[in-house]
């Protein structure tokens, strides 16, 4: 996994996941903007799985130092 990938705003590529995904279960869309829809919501959707690997090694990283369980300050990234 690249750590190195931009960081995305999690809550709203998840806000925005759901928008298309209403918009797709309408119906009301033609073919041609129902796979522009999804094309876009699989990037999300991996976008958003990648973001939740990040976190998920940030924690193991905490938890697994030694045989202690270590907390470290929180430092966000600069975007």
């Amino acid at each position: 996994m690249n750590q190195t990938s931009p960081k995305i705003d999690f809550e709203q590529q998840l806000s925005n996941l759901e928008s298309l995904v209403t918009s797709l279960e309408g119906g009301d869309l033609t073919l041609e903007e129902s796979l522009s829809s999804f094309e876009q919501g699989i990037k999300i959707a991996r976008e958003c799985q990648q973001a939740l690997q990040v976190a998920e090694q940030r924690v193991e990283v905490l938890m697994k130092q030694g045989d202690e369980i270590v907390s470290q300050p929180f430092e966000p990234e600069n975007n």
